[in-house]
Formats: structure tokens, C-alpha cells, sequence
């Protein structure tokens, strides 16, 4: 199967040139503010790509998927996967997704780091082949420009480093596009916006 993997499109999906594939999957950041109708505009899009699998997690720029989830599961189109904490099968593959991110200026989806972060991880099932989260975990694609520390999640590094998966993708910080192996697991910044929130990052296929 091809993944396409895209991420933190931020309302500029137009702009956005997709290639063919299977599946395609966005790690998050959809939106600036997670209004509805940037939701809906995006889910509009999102829904007319021709791919047999469209898969989606929410960011920390996606308010209304927190603060509204009945209206906005409602505005989920029938063929589009939303995961949340929560996992899907795709032709044999093992796919499971998670919006959640460290602390930072309580945007949507934050949690503290340590015992209230890692209950979310510790979700993530050990024959998970695909993860997509929308945060990165620790000192891997995760440095920002105005800071050279890692900002990326530990405990979801320890859990990574646990079970294993084949591909870790994720996005937030757009200074880190790119994939780099680690062991046995590909990870994937797969951020189309760059710092300045321009798309000029392509889209990551990646074929399993």
C-alpha cells in the first residue's frame, strides 16, 4: 500500500500538490484556529481526494475537535477515518492516531508532561505498524528555530521504543520536515508548511 503523508496544512490545503496513492493520512493542524468553518471547509477538501483510505488526526490548532467533539464528529464525512486515541485497520495494516501534545500555551490537545501525557501513549497498541500523532517525539525532528533544545515528547519516545512501529508520523514542528530511521522504525516530520507557513514542503509516500 502507498501512504501519502501530509501535515500542519494550517487552511492552505489548496496549495497543496498531492501525489497518487492508497492512503492519505494527515497528522494534524488542519486549521489556524479551529473554527467550524475552517473545519468544514478543510473536511470539504479533505473528502473530494481520490484515495481509497483518507486517514486524519486532529492538532493543537483544531479547537473544535476538543472543545465541540459531538459537532465536530458530525462534520466528519463517512469516508474519512478520524482517530483519536483510537486505531484502524487498513488492508493488514495497523494504523492507530493520536491528537495529543505537551504542554504549551494551552492550545488543544495539550497535556503535561509525565504521568498525564504517558497515559495516552501507553493506549498505543504494540502491533501498531503505522502511529501518527500530531507531536513529535523527544530529539527526533523536533528542534525549532528560536531554540536548539528538543521540544519532542519523551514518554512517546519510551513507548516508540517499546513496541516498535514501522513508521512514526507526525508534524507541529515545521522546522523539522524530514524522515530519518532510527532502529526499526521510520520516523516523519511530514509538516508541508515551513516556518513561515508556506507550503514548500511535499508531501512523504511511503510505500509498505
Amino acid at each position: 500500500m502507498k501512504f501519502v503523508f501530509i501535515s500542519d496544512t494550517h487552511g492552505k490545503h489548496e496549495q497543496i500538490t498531492l501525489p497518487p496513492g492508497d492512503a492519505l493520512v494527515h497528522a494534524g493542524d488542519f486549521t489556524m484556529r479551529g473554527t467550524l468553518p475552517e473545519v468544514s471547509m478543510f473536511l470539504d477538501w479533505f473528502e473530494q481526494q481520490p484515495y481509497r483510505y483518507l486517514v486524519l488526526v486532529a492538532g493543537n490548532h483544531d479547537f473544535l475537535a476538543e472543545r465541540e467533539p459531538g459537532i465536530f464528529r458530525q462534520l466528519i464525512p463517512d469516508k474519512v477515518i478520524y482517530l483519536e486515541d483510537s486505531g484502524v485497520t487498513l488492508d493488514g495494516i495497523h494504523l492507530w492516531g493520536s491528537p495529543i501534545t505537551p504542554w504549551f500555551f494551552d492550545w488543544a490537545f495539550n497535556r503535561q508532561r509525565g504521568t498525564e501525557i504517558r497515559r495516552h501513549w501507553e493506549l498505543i497498541p504494540p502491533e501498531t505498524d503505522v502511529l501518527i500523532t500530531h507531536g513529535p517525539p523527544y530529539g527526533i525532528l523536533d528542534e525549532v528555530l528560536r531554540d536548539p533544545r528538543p521540544v519532542g515528547c519523551r514518554n512517546l519516545l519510551h513507548r516508540i521504543e517499546e513496541i516498535k512501529p514501522r513508521i512514526h508520523v507526525f508534524g507541529h514542528i515545521h522546522e523539522g520536515y524530514g524522515q530519518v530511521r532510527q532502529n526499526d522504525t521510520l520516523f516523519i516530520n511530514a509538516s508541508v508548511l515551513d516556518v513561515r507557513y508556506q507550503p514548500v514542503n511535499a508531501p512523504v509516500v511511503v510505500e509498505i
